[in-house]
């Protein structure tokens, strides 16, 4: 805790003194829902008497399954003090959902984002996953994940897909911020909870193993296999408890997508590299209701169909030991552990463009979209197969021991400290993410027509040349990326709870929490930029080195079922496939890929690149909090206040290693390389800051079983780790127009929010309610990202100079092939020769000269900008259950609003502030809950919205899943159930400014399980 100054410590005390004095004497305060400041893993929702509903008995009725699953969530939410809401299992060992995040979207406000067709991140009120603080039974847990496995890692978000459903016994969402619960949600707090043996004493456990059939599979629907088990049980007087629990699971499935690659947007009445040809000039007769002057519009820059596979296996394990040595005093030590292990094999058929001899129709302004974009070629010009391979695994461990000690006069103490880590990596010797290039060279034309949801991708080849002969496709680039994340937390809380006997205040929580984060984020890759053939010999010499059996004939129509277009015949029906591996040996042993490679360096006998990108963050964090509970009467009705402040300081010392690049090299038609020093260097930048985070709850029970609420609260999120590194990083590959490159700042201060929350709720039965609630967000300090347009270590375009001017001059052309073979001909002394294509024209390596004009870079940089939004909305729920025929229906809708929105139609190259992931969403659920059988059908649904791109936005389009599941008990103890996830098969698509801009488009498969649950 070093470098903490006494006079933070001062501020909190004085603050605490002032509140306590203005609001102690006039107000009676309630119970606070963190009164159970023990037992990690117990609500925060301290145990009440719900009053039964105006129509039922009070009589003691065994109530299980979904029934008793409904009934705890409406207890924790009618219990609690602000605003939250919960899913409990249904059983020991039963969860609704397989998956976590599928199951917090059926919550009125929560929406999930998707990841390999399974929920992993969830979105709530508008804010996304970046947003909102995950804890596991009160602890602040480690996040990992690889991202886009292509840079260095950056994200806070919690992946759910890490942990199994049947070994949590509920998750909580504190919508409106609260002194004792920690601070970093603008959002939500998320706390995840996990049973423990002495809170229900006695033998009790649960088994169960299904089979799961995923239709998208590719090829053969494979059974794969799940399985879950659960045993708690206490002895010694039910004194001493033991609980473990584990899961495995293995899933099997595809994701196929159709992808467009895009240019930044332009204005119509812009002439730069990449543009459309304006009225007058050649190439704009080809053009046909071109964008106007001040219209927008985006070059398609590629487009690709992927036939994706993934294969997943999650492991995930909990052993509990629990000891109460005295009635006053209980021990608890807790063993966390989780394994995600993700293998994705992407086979792909591609095109790029070069914007040469282009056709193209154009939608009508302000954001002009495409209605198909073409362009024709000179011999030599290249039809992509490719095949990648992303192999990972995110491993989560976590060591935590509680001491709760109900001490004299009406106070209780609790001491919990944990350890915890959260490391992601690769699972092979290859990388993380990894990608082997081949091609057939000859491609006449090549279109995209965006006229249907899935992207028509056509393509003509010259006479002579079959894309579908093997003999002719030749290894071309290729580059094996290696990401690294470990986070490591180490936590400490003091907690004490105070019982007041007055008639005022009701009780006073306080406590304190020590938090060190180190966060270990590291890239590298190496790479070789032989897109025109790997052999320097030529395409044919290469195609020769690569037997014609390590290519497999793949379908592509069929893998699109469902997509509107997927029957175009102009589709390509077949491409070729080929296994990474095999390949990836075979170029290894023949041209040394991994041990030569043209950038980067890779660890002995591997390809494992090292490490060029390396960032190091620790953030320590103190936060001690006060809080005063009262209760009171209004008019004879019940009410309870919650005021109390939590006080954040943290300190962010942040250290990178960037690489230095030294020179430049074209590659290929519109392919540009760096070539980087071979040593890099730390450099350390510190930052630290500080917040007031008071939070206020009130709430009155005007009549009976009506609930109003008013929260008011200040909420805070930091920063994501990538704006925080320190150092100048600039991507390996430039085009020609010029390259891109981010900076970090470690002194970026969290986004605050001050928030007011106000519900009204009517619990007219034991599993019925109705509410509707208003919320409103002011935030400040958004992180905007400025573009900074600048030359960057001395770096020289060679597609930009002397030589390149000269080739123009002399040949009357600017099609790249034709410049480069004649800028590899007759400047020997700056280029490198490496093959020649089948058209004739020299392949090789054009280095930049210090006559070159400078590279341009567009670099990055992260700050805190004045720039200030207010999200609002309204949550509208109920539940209802049908008297005693066993039926029930859950209806809610949230609508969300926002002031920073983005203008599709403003100037693109100025970047605009717009919040993502705004969209609204609705749940309907009908359920069955009698006589031994259960079954359920439930369909969420989330608008459009916005992903992000302050210069080029990119949207996610509405999307509606139908899941359902049911479940038989057979004997005492016994149920054979089944479930099916996206019962119709609902795809997604994604698009730019122009709905027609079509930038994903994936079909929609449904999963299907079943099994047998034994519990006793």
């Amino acid at each position: 805790m070093r470098g903490f100054t006494a006079r933070s410590l001062s501020r909190f005390v004085i603050g605490t003194s002032v509140l306590a004095l203005v609001g102690l004497p006039g107000i009676a305060m309630a119970q606070d829902a963190a009164a159970t400041v023990g037992n990690p893993g117990s609500s925060d929702i301290a145990p009440q008497a719900t009053p039964a509903g105006p129509n039922e008995a009070t009589d003691d009725i065994v109530v299980t399954g979904i029934r008793a699953s409904l009934r705890e969530a409406i207890d924790i939410k009618r219990n609690g003090q602000g605003v939250v809401d919960a899913i409990s299992s249904e059983d020991i060992g039963k969860f609704p959902d397989t998956n976590l995040a599928e199951s917090l979207q059926r919550i009125t406000g929560v929406s999930i984002d998707r990841s390999n067709g399974e929920g992993s991140t969830v979105t709530v009120r508008g804010f996304g996953p970046e947003y909102n603080l995950v804890t596991l039974n009160g602890r602040q847990m480690p996040t990992s994940t690889l991202g886009d496995g292509a840079s260095a890692p950056a994200s806070r978000s919690f992946d759910f897909a890490n942990l199994a459903s049947e070994g949590v016994a509920a998750v909580e969402v504190y919508k409106t911020g609260r002194a004792a619960v920690p601070s970093g949600g603008i959002g939500s707090t998320i706390n995840i909870r996990t049973p423990r043996p002495l809170d229900k004493p006695g033998t009790r456990g649960s088994i169960a193993a299904k089979g799961v059939l995923d239709s998208s599979r590719n090829g053969k629907d494979q059974i794969t296999p799940e399985v879950s088990g659960i045993l708690s049980t206490t002895f010694a007087d039910d004194r001493i408890g033991i609980l473990f629990s584990g899961a495995y699971q293995r899933r099997k499935a595809s994701n196929n997508s159709a992808s467009v690659g895009f240019r930044d947007g332009f204005l119509g009445a812009e002439n730069n590299w990449g543009t459309l040809a304006q009225p007058g000039t050649p190439g704009a007769a080809n053009i046909t209701n071109r964008p106007g002057p001040t219209d927008v519009y985006e070059i398609p820059q590629s487009a690709a169909y992927d036939v994706i596979d993934i294969d997943r296996e999650r492991i995930n394990g909990q052993l509990v030991l629990q000891a109460k040595p005295t009635d006053t005093l209980t021990a608890t030590l807790d063993l966390t552990y989780s394994s995600n292990k993700v293998e994705v094999r992407d086979s792909s058929v591609g095109i790029w463009f070069n914007f040469g001899d282009t056709r193209s129709a154009w939608t009508n302004g302000p954001a002009a979209g495409p209605v198909f974009y073409s362009e024709n070629f000179a011999p030599g010009k290249d039809l992509s197969y490719s095949s990648s391979l992303t192999a990972n695994k995110s491993e989560n461990k976590s060591i935590g021991g509680n001491l709760t000690w109900e001490a004299p006069g009406n106070v209780t103490m609790s001491l919990d400290a944990h350890h915890s880590t959260a490391v992601s990596k690769p699972t092979n010797d290859y990388g993380s993410s990894t990608s082997i290039g081949g091609a057939i060279f000859g491609v006449q034309s090549q279109t995209v027509n965006f006229e249907n949801d899935l992207p028509i991708i056509s393509y003509q080849m010259y006479p002579g040349i079959d894309p579908l002969n093997a003999s002719l496709i030749t290894p071309t680039g290729n580059a094996f990326r290696n990401a690294y994340f470990k986070d490591e937390i180490n936590q400490l809380q003091l907690k004490g709870h105070y019982d007041h006997d007055g008639d005022f205040l009701d009780s006073i929580d306080w406590g304190f929490s020590y938090v060190d984060n180190k966060v270990r984020s590291a890239y590298g890759f190496i790479q070789n930029e032989t897109w025109g053939g790997i052999d320097p010999r030529g395409a044919a010499a290469g195609a020769a080195a690569v037997p014609d059996d390590f290519f497999n004939l793949t379908s592509i129509p069929d893998k699109f079922k469902g997509v509107s277009g997927a029957n175009n015949p102009a589709i390509p029906q077949s491409i070729y496939t080929f296994n990474f591996e095999q390949m990836a040996e075979l170029l290894r042993s023949q041209y040394n890929i991994c041990s030569a490679p043209q950038t980067g360096t890779a660890a002995p006998g591997t390809c494992l690149a090292n490490y060029t990108n390396d960032r190091r963050i620790r953030e320590r964090t103190i936060s001690p909090y006060i809080q005063f509970n009262g209760k009171f009467d209004v008019f004879d009705r019940p009410a309870h206040i919650i005021g109390g402040v939590r006080y954040d300081e943290t300190q962010v010392n942040s250290s990178a290693l960037v690489p230095i690049p030294t020179g430049t090299r074209w590659t290929g038609a519109n392919e540009f390389a760096l070539t980087y020093a071979a040593n890099a260097a730390f450099t350390t930048l510190k930052g630290r800051y500080h917040n007031w985070l008071p939070a206020v709850d009130f709430d009155i029970e005007p009549v009976r079983n009506v609930k109003l609420r008013a929260s008011y609260s200040h909420t805070i999120t930091r920063a994501d780790y990538g704006s925080l590194q320190g150092g100048l990083n600039i991507d390996s590959n430039p085009r020609i127009g010029g390259g891109t490159g981010s900076q970090g700042n470690p002194n970026l201060i969290p986004y605050k929010s001050k928030n007011i929350d106000l519900s009204a709720e009517w619990y007219y039965g034991r599993e019925s309610y109705v509410s509707v609630g208003y919320f409103t967000k002011d935030v400040q300090n958004f992180i905007g990202t400025t573009q900074i347009n600048t030359p960057a270590f001395d770096l020289r375009n060679p597609g930009s100079g002397p030589r390149y001017r000269q080739a123009v001059a002399a040949l009357g052309s600017t099609d790249n092939n034709l410049v480069r073979d004649y800028i590899l001909r007759n400047f020997p002394a700056s280029s490198q020769v490496t093959g020649t294509s089948d058209a004739g024209l020299l392949t090789g390596n054009i280095f930049g000269l210090p006559q070159d004009d400078l590279f341009n870079f567009q670099v990055s940089q992260p700050f805190n900008s004045d720039q200030t939004a207010n999200i609002n909305g309204w949550e509208f729920a109920i539940q209802h259950r049908l008297w005693e025929t066993g039926f029930g229906v859950i209806l809610n809708y949230t609508i969300v609003n926002g002031d920073a929105k983005y203008d599709n139609a403003l100037d693109p190259n100025i970047g605009q502030f717009a919040l993502t992931g705004l969209s609204d969403s609705a749940n309907a659920v009908g359920y069955y809950d009698k006589n031994g059988f259960q079954a359920r059908v439930a369909y969420n649904w989330r608008g459009q919205f916005y992903a992000g791109g302050a210069f080029d936005p990119t949207y996610v389009e509405a999307y509606g899943q139908v899941d359902a599941s049911a479940s038989v008990q057979m004997t005492k103890g016994l149920a054979v159930f089944g479930e099916v996830i996206n019962l119709t098969g609902q795809g997604r698509r994604g698009h730019r400014r122009s709905d027609n801009f079509v930038t994903f488009a994936q079909p929609g498969y449904a999963r299907y399980s079943a099994g047998l649950r034994f519990n006793f």
